[in-house]
């Protein structure tokens, strides 16, 4: 086949893979089909109960990100990716075995604890989420093994093998990665659910209800212009407004539990304490957008906090 053939049945290839103004191409296609296929679904459940019973106490808290204020796991993953591609460039230069071979250890062991806050995020998404993050768990594992593989054949003096078990460990770690980005960006996977809710609303005071229809101690949904918020009646009189749904996966938030002046998502357990909207337990890893409220002639009012630093303080004294 001559040359100038061969070269355009690639480019063919490449444009069949890629999306265009008509249609989303092969790669996103497959994607596609995997977020709706029942296939791995036997799985999923067993996969969710094991990870969820890992003994790791607080330190789930801290592996879903919580403590800085989004999921830690796509910051742990750049050293391992980071280390490889460092290895992969110095595999192509001479004279820089000993520098490849401690990269590509070090992203071995880089990728343990990464792998391990992505399982604990994959275990709070859901389902079609889980699908495809399930192959990108894969994908990594797979990856993992010709990392292994490539730094055992070096240990052992096999240089060229383990240079290409590196360059196809990049390869595949690399179609793990853009797995993560699908589940990231088109399935918006651990990002916040209610960053939209400053934009959405309206300033000022709006009327939610009379203050005699609020049940005491149950959250119930009302709204704040077209905005859907979860109120919470204390007995002293004190009214909590929060936005409804849950800034981890969009959880109804007025369906869940209140205890301990807190309220409980009620689809993967989330906490927010009423009074400021903090995220005191995860998988949530953003706060809740707070509403100020008062008493106006029998009838609550509630107003959104704009200013972060005062959100996340005591705001909804007894309404007046």
């Amino acid at each position: 086949m001559p040359v100038s053939q061969n070269v355009r049945t690639v480019l063919s290839a490449v444009r069949s893979a890629l999306p265009d103004p008509e249609h989303p191409g092969r790669v996103l296609t497959a994607v596609e089909r995997l977020e709706s296929s029942p296939r791995l679904d036997a799985a999923l459940g067993p996969l969710r109960r094991a990870v969820r019973a890992l003994p790791l106490g607080g330190a789930r808290d801290a592996l879903h990100g919580r403590w800085l204020g989004h999921p830690v796991h796509p910051l742990m993953v750049q050293v391992p990716i980071g280390t490889w591609m460092s290895a992969a460039v110095l595999d192509l230069l001479p004279g820089q075995r000993r520098g490849a071979d401690a990269l590509v250890g070090l992203g071995l062991a880089a990728a343990a604890p990464a792998a391990l806050a992505g399982w604990v995020d994959w275990a709070e998404l859901r389902k079609p989420q889980m699908r495809v993050g399930l192959v990108h768990a894969a994908a990594n594992v797979t990856a993992v093994g010709l990392y292994a593989a490539s730094l055992g054949a070096r240990l052992r003096g096999r240089r060229a093998r383990g240079r290409l078990l590196g360059f196809a460990g990049l390869a595949v770690v690399s179609a793990g990665g853009a797995l993560g980005g699908h589940l990231s960006y088109r399935q918006a996977a651990s990002v916040n659910h209610a960053e939209h809710v400053s934009a959405a609303t309206e300033p000022g005071w709006h009327p939610i209800g009379d203050m005699a229809d609020l049940p005491v101690g149950e959250p119930v949904r009302r709204y704040v212009g077209e905005t859907p918020v979860v109120v919470v009646r204390e007995v002293g009189g004190k009214v909590h407004a929060l936005a409804d749904r849950c800034s981890h996966m969009a959880g109804p938030l007025s369906q869940g539990e209140v205890v301990d002046g807190c309220v409980r998502c009620p689809w993967h357990g989330s906490t927010f304490r009423l009074a400021d909207g903090w995220n005191v337990r995860g998988p949530a890893t953003s706060p809740q957008p707070a509403f100020e409220t008062r008493l106006v002639d029998g009838r609550v009012e509630a107003r959104l906090v704009e200013d972060p630093a005062e959100a996340h303080r005591p705001v909804s004294g007894p309404a007046r």
